[in-house]
């Protein structure tokens, strides 16, 4: 197993990409620290893992509070002896465009995933350097971060600023053996998540505020290159690598886990093709 013997914190553990995240790398021998707002997906979460044969604790975390920050590195330290690998994902959607999106909620959105990631990536990697940790920190965009989404602004904007706050980090963390890297998730399929959120007994999806831009295909799969969506687990593995002795030169880099959608002519149809065929 690539992780064995490591420990995880993972924030955000929906049962969807996060959650199949958090499962994926204790499959891989990690002991899991779970967090999540909302206290029965961290717990699920970690009662998920434990019935996989790994260690693991979950703990409802507010990621822009930097005191429950603060408490939950030192709780990984006191359970587990302390993190080996972080992966930000914590997450809040809201579908408003830039003339529709109200102040404060720009701020609610933009401070999780931005001012989120800085708190623990901050905390965690003073943790691992006073313990000599050559520790793994990853980083979770998304397409919407690449490129321009109408009437999505807060969530495109967040996940654009984070791809070079991993640059960012990576060279400033690169001295003390820390790499720091991310991954890019795109539209998923959403059995996984439906299944595992089956599983954990939890209701899933929670409410988004706002909606989805009327001129979205209404089948994700149909504009992919490759003709279907990823689900979490293929996440999972992009991750556990990462986080692994196989990728020790890696470090700033984006690995793009998204059926080739970044890398697509904008003009050409994958289903016109496939029709054509």
């Amino acid at each position: 197993m690539k992780l064995e013997g490591k420990v995880a914190l993972v924030t955000g553990t929906s049962p969807n990409i996060m959650g199949g995240i958090a499962e994926g790398l204790a499959e891989e021998g990690a002991d899991l620290v779970c967090i999540d707002i909302r206290a029965e997906y961290a717990e699920q979460c970690a009662q998920s893992v434990i019935n996989g044969g790994r260690r693991a604790i979950g703990i409802a975390c507010d990621v822009t509070d930097e005191e429950q920050v603060i408490a939950t590195v030192e709780r990984a330290k006191e359970s587990f002896g302390g993190l080996d690998i972080l992966v930000n994902g914590a997450t809040v959607f809201n579908t408003k465009g830039v003339l529709d999106m109200p102040l404060d909620e720009w701020r609610q959105q933009t401070d999780v995933m931005l001012t989120g990631a800085f708190l623990f990536t901050k905390h965690a990697a003073k943790q691992m350097i006073d313990l000599g940790r050559r520790g793994n920190m990853i980083n979770i965009i998304s397409t919407a971060g690449h490129q321009g989404e109408p009437g999505n602004i807060g969530y495109g904007t967040a996940k654009g600023g984070l791809l070079n706050f991993t640059r960012s980090v990576a060279m400033e963390l690169a001295q003390y053996g820390i790499r720091v890297n991310s991954v890019t998730p795109t539209a998923t399929d959403r059995t996984e998540g439906s299944e595992r959120a089956k599983r954990w007994g939890v209701d899933w999806p929670p409410p988004r505020r706002g909606q989805r831009n009327k001129g979205l295909l209404p089948d994700a799969s149909t504009g992919s290159p490759l003709r279907k969506l990823p689900s979490p687990s293929h996440y999972a593995k992009a991750a556990a690598f990462l986080a692994s002795d196989e990728a020790e030169m890696i470090t700033g880099l984006d690995l793009r886990v998204d059926a080739g959608a970044i890398s697509k002519y904008w003009i050409w149809d994958p289903s016109a093709e496939a029709s054509n065929g």
